[in-house]
């Protein structure tokens, strides 16, 4: 990234507490990916499921405590379609924030059909998604700090 200067960066987690194995494996990827790239501290902001994420991180902007956010949390796939409407609305409500407000937000929300896979994704074969949600979140950040700029 050509402007590394992260000084003005107000970075806060929003993560769930369900499926918290996962999710505690997340928040540590994400919290260490913003240390290594020198980022403040991020605030961080425990709620009890997905659902809970995007009123916490409207909150959060609407009262200026962030400017860059780091949503996490893990939707298990199960027998109903319960999932699939859960993830879709919290999608889309965490992407409505980003363009009403112009601030990025990680998208660090697994979708798993199970355990194994979710397991995959925060840290074993497939890395792990907290970290890149991090590390996306502040080059977006970023991104939309120099066009404001220009």
């Amino acid at each position: 990234m050509a402007d590394s200067n992260f000084s003005d960066l107000r970075p806060a987690i929003v993560v769930s507490r369900w499926n918290e194995l996962i999710t505690n494996a997340l928040l540590e990827g994400a919290r260490d990916t913003l240390r290594g790239m020198g980022v403040p501290e991020p605030r961080v902001i425990h709620v009890p499921g997905a659902w809970e994420i995007p009123p916490v991180c409207a909150a959060l902007i609407e009262s200026d405590q962030a400017n860059v956010i780091i949503a996490l949390g893990c939707i298990l796939q199960g027998q109903t379609t319960h999932a699939q409407l859960l993830a879709s609305d919290v999608s889309r409500a965490l992407m409505d924030l980003q363009v009403k407000h112009g601030i990025a937000i990680g998208w660090g929300i697994l979708t798993p059909d199970d355990a194994h896979q979710a397991l995959d994704r925060c840290g074993l074969k497939h890395g792990n998604k907290g970290r890149e949600a991090a590390a996306s979140a502040v080059e977006t950040a970023q991104v939309l700090r120099s066009l404001r700029s220009s």
